[in-house]
């Protein structure tokens, strides 16, 4: 057969019950949707759904802010829908569609910021949830997903050849990490801080990694590996393909011969090459993340109800036959499990590689988080420093767990340890009263390089070690404050250029030292050793239903940190990494 013959029919009808558990979804929250602008039937009387062959005189605006991928499918609904005068309540609709990167619009919305548009269609809900997340963001409401595009591996074909393309499958941590090491391919990626197809396959790969051991050290080095070879766009990603068809290439542009992208990226690449050459697509046989544009209402109890019923208008637009063609046109799924064949050939794919196969909670919010996460720590190379409550409190033992508090944290510490590459810096301070004369603290393992010293005697076997040795002092009382104003001073002092510098302060109570200084004095004593040109952000997460979480919430974000509750020590990993990645967002670094 040529490159381009046609998927297997038989298997591009696979269906997957998890999308249709999301269909199901969507046709529940557009039903809500109709409930609140003024009810079903009433929509129908009112004309919500009319189609009209001339419109009066006024007219219904509503702006869409759209990732730039889908924008052009959209503007060509929009345009079509006032050609044919498309009315909502006999309005004339007219919609304006902007392009807009989902990263911006979502840390946009997330600050808060007013907008001046009524809908917004990122490429992913990962960008919905963060948003959705944030206490004083932009109210965001999704009402269901308008197209999708599943993510897969473009390859150059000499390149896919070699790996065996199209009778050869693999998974991605084989795709991603095997012929990496192998040196068989380099592969490049859209910075996963920015690009959903990036973030959403470093979620698969990391999860995949979790469940074979030394899982968290194998994802952590190929983020490293991945990260050498990183652009801020798709659009900069392509750029990066060799340009003489040889698939060798050098570094800079022509430096890839493989680049994570979504099917409709490749798709646009191939209808678009001018006479060079096509990509070849692998859809992982473990299952492809989905990029699925959700249609998100952005501040929905604020939108009138003109604006309200035409955004409806517009989405249920969408849904129709001929609109649904505009999308396919452009290079995606209306169909996330039963692709149009004609799609999946001219984006590079062919069987058997599985382009049926669709991960439904690939965008899950933990997932995405951790991947987030662990791209800050490891890309950016960081210098942090883990001071650690040893109060009696933390030998208390959990409830149907029979383990202390103690022991979970010295847990996920080990499983926060093993995410960090030997590039990165980590210390360890153990904190009470009275650990060392006056001092409330004592540093067990001086902040420094993971992979230096001999193995044995390494800073990542130190560390090992020190996590392990940690117990509850017998009478010790949490000696909050004067501990984290000694460590911030040290992680200030010794600030290191270029990494990801932060302090990371643990605790089960409040402070209950009462020759300390007090909150107040300490929180102004922080804002004044913070230094926006030398961000060592305060990361303080209170552990356990006692703890105070607006008390360190409150301290941390004097260093432009961030505070947080976790009921649960088995919750430090997670909380860890969220605060990390919110805190790694905002750095000027």
């Amino acid at each position: 057969m040529g490159r381009h013959s046609l998927p297997d029919a038989r298997r591009a009808g696979i269906a997957d019950p998890r999308i249709r558990a999301r269909r199901r979804n969507t046709a529940l929250a557009t039903a809500l949707v109709l409930t609140v602008v003024g009810g079903t039937a009433a929509a129908v009387h009112a004309g919500l759904f009319s189609l009209a062959s001339s419109c009066e005189d006024d007219v219904v605006h509503i702006q869409v802010a759209a990732s730039p991928d889908i924008a052009p499918a959209l503007r060509a609904v929009a345009e079509d829908a006032r050609d044919k005068n498309v009315t909502s309540d006999g309005r004339c609709l007219d919609v304006g569609v902007t392009a807009r990167d989902s990263y911006e619009v979502a840390a946009s919305l997330g600050a808060g910021e007013k907008s001046d548009v009524q809908v917004w269609v990122p490429d992913s809900d990962a960008w919905v949830q963060r948003v959705a997340g944030t206490s004083a963001a932009t109210p965001v409401t999704s009402l269901g997903n308008v197209a999708s595009s599943p993510v897969g591996v473009a390859v150059v074909p000499s390149a896919a050849k070699a790996l065996g393309w199209p009778a050869k499958t693999y998974t991605w941590t084989e795709l991603a990490g095997d012929t990496t090491a192998a040196k068989k391919l380099r592969l490049g990626t859209a910075d996963p801080a920015r690009s959903s197809s990036g973030l959403l396959a470093l979620a698969r790969i990391s999860a995949a990694a979790a469940g074979v051991k030394d899982g968290d050290v194998r994802a952590a080095a190929l983020a490293k590996t991945l990260s050498r070879h990183t652009s801020d766009s798709d659009t900069e990603l392509l750029a990066t393909l060799p340009q003489d068809g040889s698939g060798g290439g050098r570094e800079g542009s022509g430096s890839n011969q493989a680049l994570i992208l979504s099917e409709q990226a490749a798709f646009a690449h191939n209808r678009a090459r001018d006479g060079g050459q096509a990509l070849d697509l692998f859809y992982p046989k473990d299952g492809s993340p989905l990029l699925d544009y959700p249609y998100t209402l952005v501040d929905e109890p604020g939108l009138s109800t003109d604006e309200g019923r035409a955004a409806l208008r517009f989405m249920t637009l969408l849904g129709e036959a001929a609109p649904r063609q505009f999308l396919r046109v452009f290079g995606f799924r209306t169909d996330a499990e039963s692709p149009a064949a004609t799609l999946v050939a001219e984006a590079g794919g062919r069987s058997p590689q599985p382009y049926a196969r669709i991960l439904a909670d690939s965008a899950s919010k933990g997932a995405v988080q951790e991947a987030l996460g662990m791209w800050t720590i490891t890309v950016e190379s960081a210098r942090i420093t883990t001071v650690v409550d040893a109060s009696s409190s933390m030998g208390v033992t959990l409830p149907d767990d029979g383990r202390s508090r103690m022991d979970v944290t010295k847990e996920s510490l080990l499983q926060a340890l093993a995410t960090f590459t030997d590039e990165d810096e980590i210390g360890l301070w153990k904190f009470s009263t009275k650990l060392d004369g006056d001092k409330d603290y004592r540093v067990l393992v001086p902040t420094e390089r993971l992979g230096g010293g001999k193995k044995k005697g390494s800073q990542r076997a130190k560390l090992t070690a020190a996590f392990k040795s940690l117990k509850p002092v017998p009478h010790g009382e949490t000696g909050l404050y004067d501990t984290t104003l000694a460590a911030y001073k040290e992680a200030v002092a010794s600030y290191a250029k270029g990494r990801f510098n932060a302090l990371v302060v643990l605790t089960d109570g409040v402070n209950r030292d009462p020759g300390s200084i007090s909150r107040s004095e300490l929180i102004t004593e922080l804002q004044k050793l913070a230094d926006p040109e030398r961000p060592v952000p305060l990361i303080a997460i209170a552990v356990g239903p006692e703890s105070d979480r607006q008390e360190v919430d409150q301290i941390a974000r004097a260093t432009g940190g961030s505070g947080q509750r976790v009921n649960e020590p088995s919750q430090i990993h997670a909380a860890m990494l969220k605060a990390i990645t919110a805190a790694g967002t905002s750095s000027p670094n």
